[in-house]
């Protein structure tokens, strides 16, 4: 995937596969005008909210009304004297109010919702994985599988089921899985549009097929979906590939014009909440 790179500062026009029916906005200070979508799929009824998610709420992890009137009273010093390049409404849009992450308060959570099946998604990979191997260390980084429709949802099945197992020492390498699936999808045609292409691939990883089955239909597996869901949807995530920087900020290639610009824009938003 390196001979991508070379899309570099191309101004991208049209830069996220999207459902023809975007999901309801949630509030926004200054919402940005709506993106082009191209290759839309069509969109699932939302998910109701499941009492199990495991996601962190930011309010769970601030101290005190007291405490926090002071804290944001020291915080705002620098982030008013510091002249910022990327504006609210024209290249992010501000979720209001600020929505679950899915690990801890310790760390600023850069979140990228994506699709196997999406061009622009394969075209970002080196760009996000360029970013990721040298993102600050106060920086966690997460990827969430998009499911609007049949396909989609098999395909986030077959990330959180790659994702367990390479935890689980099962996968080797990780990285090397999450690139073949592009490369089996947009380079040798085979679009995985059912379990038995897909258990296929994980035979080439030496993945067993008990421990394939026993993974591809586990609780933990189902449990990953239902908050990717349940994020997508409370993050307003209409198309992809979409970056949600600590459950506030929702932005794109579109909204920042190029791939470079988009890390850009990651990396500020970054600083604004490293700032507070």
């Amino acid at each position: 995937m390196k001979n991508l790179f070379w899309i570099g500062a191309v101004a991208l026009l049209l830069t996220a596969c999207g459902p023809d029916e975007p999901a309801q906005p949630a509030a926004v200070e200054q919402p940005a005008a709506a993106q082009p979508v191209e290759d839309s799929q069509p969109t699932a009824e939302p998910v109701a909210d499941d009492e199990a998610l495991q996601v962190v709420e930011e309010s769970a992890a601030e101290p005190e009304p007291e405490e926090q009137a002071i804290l944001l009273a020291q915080a705002d010093v620098p982030a008013t004297t510091r002249e910022w390049k990327y504006q609210q409404g024209q290249h992010y849009a501000r979720l209001m109010p600020a929505q679950p992450t899915v690990g801890g308060a310790d760390k600023i959570e850069v979140a990228e919702f994506f699709w196997y099946g999406c061009p622009h998604c394969y075209d970002f990979e080196p760009y996000i994985n360029g970013w990721n191997e040298n993102k600050p260390g106060n920086v966690r980084f997460v990827r969430m599988p998009a499911m609007w429709n049949g396909i989609l949802v098999l395909h986030a099945k077959l990330f959180f089921t790659q994702e367990i197992l390479a935890r689980n020492g099962v996968i080797e390498d990780a990285a090397a899985f999450h690139e073949a699936v592009f490369q089996e999808y947009h380079r040798r045609g085979n679009r995985l549009a059912n379990e038995a292409a897909i258990q296929k691939l994980f035979e080439r990883y030496n993945v067993s097929a008990d421990e394939f089955e026993s993974t591809w239909n586990s609780f933990e597996v189902s449990q990953k979906m239902r908050v990717a869901e349940d994020l997508a949807r409370r993050y307003s995530v209409a198309n992809v590939p979409t970056v949600v920087v600590n459950g506030k900020y929702r932005t794109g290639g579109g909204e920042a014009g190029s791939y470079p610009n988009l890390l850009e824009v990651i990396d500020e938003l970054i600083a604004r909440e490293s700032a507070r």
